[in-house]
């Protein structure tokens, strides 16, 4: 059974993310989507939110399951007896940083293998630190994220959605 792993910290989740994940779970048996959460990061959504949102934008997919993590990764995908990541990428920006993390990954466990997966041109510009900023100033996150996840900003934030 072809098992993968998609990490992140999904701070909120945006369409960008459904749509790797929904992609991801077309190709892979079984995808387990892994809401970090690092004690040194400053959230605006705790990792139970990020997680009941990502579970509430693919509950129709029973091939997917979400979990948090609050460990090392890798350590976490041993413990799940999963060997492959999934990362997803917009650009060279990324590539350059999941590229590192990846090396990084295969350093702690050389078992450990990630592919990455572009995103959708129509994603392309989206980042989850963009969309807290505009929710922060009331802008428009109309197609940026799920309905679901607007209503979660705008209850975090004054939003006019």
């Amino acid at each position: 059974m072809m098992k993968a792993a998609f990490p992140g910290s999904f701070d909120p989740p945006t369409s960008g993310h459904i749509n790797v994940i929904q992609r991801a779970a077309s190709i892979f048996e079984e995808l387990v989507v892994v809401v970090a959460e690092n004690k040194q990061k400053k959230y605006l959504f705790s990792a139970e939110e990020r997680a009941f949102m990502i579970r509430e934008l693919v509950k129709d997919r029973k091939n997917i399951t979400v979990a948090v993590c609050e460990s090392l990764v890798v350590d976490f995908l041993n413990k799940m007896g999963i060997k492959l990541l999934v990362r997803g990428v917009r650009g060279l920006e990324d590539f350059s940083y999941e590229f590192e993390l990846s090396m990084m990954n295969r350093t702690l466990d050389p078992g450990i293998e990630t592919i990455f997966m572009t995103t959708d041109p129509e994603y392309f510009v989206i980042r989850s630190s963009s969309i807290k900023e505009l929710a922060s100033f009331n802008g428009n996150l109309h197609g940026m994220v799920p309905p679901l996840v607007a209503k979660a900003l705008k209850d975090k934030y004054p939003v006019d959605i």
